[in-house]
């Protein structure tokens, strides 16, 4: 499969062909993605809950976010990726933003980045843009206005809120985004913004109108233990085959039986009596 890009993206949304997106956060699990041919991923800063333990994104650092991304790259050569801006890392000022949207793309070799929010950020997405970095935008429910929503909360419910989430889309399509996250959003709402805009959506917790999906990978294969969000369906019970393992390993080592014989190299060139012989000497 060949690179994918901004203009192969923006075709498989006039084409009518949907969008996979999961979140990736280092090398190995990237070159599993590039077998399956995901088409994008996003070196989310959700990092900072699945890969560091915190109860929110609110943590992490681009520092973090450039380590974990050149990781991704390297192992997804034939995928989109795109950067999380972490919080606090664009919100200052237009020019912040463009310095780190820069930081993202040269240090770690992706493609885009995103960013959370909507009218309000329009013109760090303009200018970012204007530098020629590709802009993937997040609105609904955004993840680093946590402490303003008072929780992980479903967005634009009512009349007044649903128009308010369809301005932002409006809006951040207009600054030069070509592709926009939708969170938490009602299905028909998330319908109409994805029949109305020329830029691709992408659901999360959002219906199967949208034009492509993303998951947090850790939860579609069930290795996120505990309460997992309502959207994230479990592709596979992964989490289970690993606690398996771990265990089985465990087992063996302590009873001895592994490593066994196959798993071992050759002897040792050096003869039986030699070997007695230090065993001897050091005694």
């Amino acid at each position: 499969m060949a690179k994918r890009t901004v203009a192969t993206l923006l075709d498989m949304k006039k084409e009518g062909r949907r969008i996979s997106q999961l979140t990736c956060y280092d090398y190995s699990t990237a070159r599993l993605m590039k077998e399956a041919d995901v088409d994008t991923i996003l070196v989310g800063d959700s990092l900072g809950m699945t890969m560091q333990g915190y109860d929110t994104t609110l943590p992490v650092t681009m520092d973090e976010m450039i380590v974990y991304g050149r990781s991704v790259v390297r192992g997804a050569t034939e995928q989109f990726v795109i950067m999380d801006m972490p919080f606090m890392s664009y919100q200052v000022s237009v020019a912040q933003a463009v310095e780190n949207a820069g930081r993202l793309i040269k240090e770690t070799g992706a493609n885009a980045v995103k960013l959370e929010g909507g009218a309000a950020v329009t013109g760090q997405i303009k200018a970012i843009v204007d530098s020629g970095i590709p802009v993937c935008a997040h609105i609904g429910m955004t993840p680093q206005s946590v402490n303003v929503f008072g929780g992980f909360k479903v967005q634009g419910k009512g009349e007044a809120n649903a128009e308010r989430v369809l301005k932002d889309a409006f809006a951040v399509q207009e600054a030069g985004a070509f592709m926009v996250v939708l969170e938490c959003v009602p299905p028909k709402l998330a319908a109409l913004i994805t029949k109305k805009l020329d830029i691709i959506t992408i659901g999360i917790g959002a219906g199967s109108e949208c034009d492509g999906q993303v998951l947090v990978w850790q939860d579609m294969a069930g290795i996120t233990r505990g309460v997992s969000p309502k959207f994230a369906r479990h592709f596979a019970e992964i989490g289970d085959a690993m606690i398996n393992a771990f265990k089985s390993y465990d087992e063996e080592v302590k009873a001895g039986s592994f490593p066994a014989p196959e798993h071992t190299y050759a002897k040792s060139d050096c003869s039986d009596e030699f070997l007695a012989g230090l065993d001897k000497k050091y005694n």
